[in-house]
């Protein structure tokens, strides 16, 4: 027996760092895990290392900024696969550009890291609001530590808001789908080794050492991580909890 048996899953992201850890884990579980990615075969690659190790997966090409695909994806996996009961928003993007660098850039980085980690967010939720209530589902959120602060590193102030607003966002629909038996929480990793982050791992030592410096842990994280709370949140051992923030960020917050 596992803790998400009987569970559809749907975790966006899920071709490659957290998102995958998550799925992988979610299917070890017992869910039937819908891998949803932007690069199609990234997702197919996660789903069928699910299956491979006898789980239950299908995956999809999904932009999570493309609303109206969102839409008829869920109505697509709700008619073939079964009534979703499980969400991960996890699915984003950051760059690293300072409010005063190339203008044209600032502006791109805006509406392009807003589109994905925000409204991207309440892209998926919304298209699939319907099942979740019906199966008094659960959603996790993947925020950060910079759903609190603006880390002490050269980076993007749209990723700082879009992060702030995963919270904000969390919270409104804890509290407004409580009535409907759904639970609503989120995540905040700190410094995750991930292919997002590959080339500034590579590139700028000082950047991560700031990070740890910052770490009580004294290390990064990995994507295996967060899989554990997300579990958590998934599942019934936390029945009475929505509207919290669960950080994962080796002791960031707490110095």
């Amino acid at each position: 027996m596992g803790l998400l048996d009987n569970h559809v899953a749907v975790v966006t992201g899920a071709g490659s760092g957290i998102g995958r850890a998550i799925a992988l884990g979610y299917a070890r579980e017992g869910a039937h895990v819908v891998v949803a990615d932007i690069n199609g075969d990234a997702a197919a690659a996660t789903a069928k290392s699910i299956t491979q190790a006898a789980g239950k997966a299908s995956s999809f090409a999904l932009d999570v900024t493309e609303r109206e695909k969102c839409r008829a994806l869920a109505a697509q996996i709700g008619g073939a696969i079964g009534k979703v009961s499980i969400l991960v928003n996890n699915a984003g993007i950051n760059r690293r550009n300072a409010i005063t660098a190339d203008p044209d850039a600032v502006v791109k980085d805006w509406q392009d890291i807003i589109a994905t980690n925000l409204a991207g967010m309440f892209n998926v939720t919304h298209a699939f609001l319907a099942q979740l209530r019906a199966s008094k589902g659960r959603i996790v959120n993947i925020g950060s530590v910079q759903s609190f602060v603006h880390v002490r590193t050269p980076n993007s102030v749209a990723y700082t808001a879009s992060k702030h607003g995963v919270l904000g966002f969390t919270r409104a629909l804890a509290a407004e789908l409580g009535k409907d038996g759904v639970r609503v929480n989120a995540i905040g990793p700190g410094f995750i080794e991930t292919p997002l982050n590959e080339k500034v791992r590579a590139n700028n030592p000082e950047l991560i050492k700031v990070f740890m410096d910052h770490t009580p842990l004294g290390r990064a994280g990995k994507p295996e991580d967060i899989v554990g709370p997300a579990i958590f949140l998934a599942c019934d051992l936390s029945g009475y909890v929505t509207g919290s923030i669960v950080m994962a960020d080796g002791g960031y917050r707490a110095i």
